[in-house]
């Protein structure tokens, strides 16, 4: 199933439950998408690709922890515990993580296959890297392990 349909799908489970915060937090979702949709006509694409909307998903997610961190600093824990409940919403539609060891074996095989020796060449590993994951890969973690890598 595609997410586009898990998001339609979910939203009338959730109005028929009830879950007016999960209603309210798919219907953002569904609004961002069909803003991606429209910048997405002038590349010629009618609909972005599952791979968009993932990144989309964790786009969101950024900046939702990052409104987290500010509301919790500014003392107000309401508006921050808002913001995590929407966060594990959204982390429902993303695919399972990678774990620690194969994020740690994927970046140390790409630095072999694009001779990479310093921080320049971060980008060529991590475009080996998205080529080889696509959307499963959360790209904040995996430039983390290739810096710590490249710059030891």
């Amino acid at each position: 199933m595609s997410l586009r349909a898990r998001f339609m799908d979910d939203l009338k489970t959730a109005m028929k439950a009830g879950q007016s915060e999960k209603v309210g937090t798919i219907r953002m979702i569904t609004a961002k998408l069909k803003d991606v949709d429209i910048a997405g006509r002038a590349k010629g694409e009618d609909q972005v690709s599952d791979e968009a909307v993932i990144s989309m998903l964790r786009g969101m997610i950024k900046s939702r922890t990052e409104s987290a961190a500010m509301y919790t600093q500014g003392g107000r824990p309401e508006l921050a515990q808002k913001e995590e409940a929407e966060i594990a919403i959204i982390r429902d539609y993303l695919p399972p993580d990678l774990d620690d060891a194969t994020i740690e074996a994927a970046v140390r095989e790409a630095i072999e296959r694009t001779d990479a020796t310093s921080m320049k060449d971060m980008g060529k590993v991590m475009a080996a890297l998205k080529e080889q994951f696509g959307a499963a890969l959360d790209p904040a973690r995996a430039s983390a392990v290739v810096r710590a890598r490249l710059s030891a």
